[in-house]
């Protein structure tokens, strides 16, 4: 304590000590920035930590257990600049004896003032319905990045709220596990500073696959996001293979000049797919992005619902000449054959492609933050 005069960020997650009790414990704490911790520390250790810590602006919390920490709550409460917040989830239990969310999320919803950063990955629990989260939300009115990961089903009255709350500065939308439309609600209302609209869309399929509206709602998506989102850099989206969807999608490529990724997958919930259907979903996406791609785009990352040939791929890439190096992202396994990998590494060399990466599993091509 004594050689660290001003302590501006501690990592105790696996902490033993008291540290609040040591000699210049006060004159080392008043300064810390930072703190990272579990909840499976004891409760009177925050009660300690909240004597002393009021300055906290960042502030990641690792739920360990389905009870509430107390302490934790109280070291919420104290903070009178608190901007960064996560709470991520460390256990995986199918069952909670009592909300460890509630007194959380009361605690951040005094902080709405300062709060500008909110990452909440909680512990998904069937029909145990976390609906504080759902209404202390668009109190959040100052938020640049909001990441969620897990369910949020919002009842009509909850979807009207929504789409009447802004989020003037929001840069960073990531909200998994829901439908598209819940996703264009807020980006509508964001105040056009939306770079990164993140998500898996696989986890959104799972909430479109029996929607007859989907067609609808993937036309409003694309809409929502060339109308809103000027700034545009990085991008999931989820289509259907329409033409109307392929022509509005080209629109959103040359009215965001900004862009530099999409993540794109199709949703076709009437037919089933034929590797002939791939191809022409792989040639439609090639051209547009020749006649389109804003100058500023370096990367494609895309799953098996597109098939380029051999020919076509090639095709695309002499006409990429000239552009920014062009990276892909895929798990479809065709690109790592004999023929393509040769392909892949002669435009390699000359600098057309500048990263090629091929995983088995979606999870690797999804974007992180």
């Amino acid at each position: 304590m004594k050689k660290c005069p001003e302590l501006k960020h501690l990592d105790m997650k696996s902490i033993k000590h008291q540290i609040f009790y040591f000699p210049e414990a006060k004159t080392c704490l008043e300064s810390l920035c930072e703190l990272e911790c579990d909840t499976f520390i004891d409760s009177t250790f925050f009660y300690g930590l909240s004597h002393f810590c009021q300055r906290i602006q960042k502030l990641v919390i690792i739920n360990m257990d389905t009870k509430l920490n107390n302490g934790i709550v109280k070291l919420i409460e104290v903070q009178k600049n608190l901007k960064h917040f996560e709470w991520e989830v460390g256990f995986d239990h199918d069952y909670l004896t009592e909300d460890p969310y509630e007194e959380i999320f009361l605690a951040l919803e005094k902080k709405a003032e300062s709060l500008n950063y909110l990452k909440i990955f909680y512990q998904y629990v069937e029909n145990y319905e976390h609906t504080l989260l759902l209404e202390i939300l668009p109190k959040f009115y100052k938020l640049k990045t909001l990441i969620i990961d897990n369910y949020l089903i919002y009842n009509k009255e909850q979807l009207e709220k929504l789409k009447k709350q802004p989020y003037p500065e929001l840069e960073i939308l990531n909200i998994e596990y829901n439908k598209l439309n819940i996703v264009s609600n807020i980006i509508e209302n964001s105040g056009g500073c939306l770079k990164k609209i993140l998500f898996n869309p696989y986890d959104i399929i799972d909430f479109e696959l029996d929607d007859d509206n989907f067609n609808e709602n993937s036309l409003n998506f694309i809409r929502k996001v060339y109308k809103n989102c000027p700034s545009i850099e990085y991008l999931s989206i989820l289509i259907s293979p329409t033409k109307e969807n392929f022509t509005e999608l080209e629109k959103l490529l040359k009215r965001c000049q900004n862009l530099k990724s999409l993540f794109i997958v199709i949703l076709n919930n009437y037919v089933d797919n034929t590797y002939e259907d791939y191809l022409k979903y792989g040639e439609e996406l090639l051209k547009i992005l020749i006649r389109s791609a804003p100058t500023n785009f370096k990367e494609i990352r895309f799953d098996s619902e597109f098939k380029f040939s051999l020919e076509m791929l090639e095709e695309f890439l002499e006409n990429w000449r000239g552009r920014r190096a062009l990276s892909l992202f895929t798990t479809d396994p065709i690109y790592i054959g004999e023929d393509y990998t040769e392909l892949i590494n002669k435009y390699k060399s000359n600098g057309v492609i500048k990263d090629f990466e091929y995983s088995r599993y979606v999870g690797s091509i999804i974007y992180r933050i």
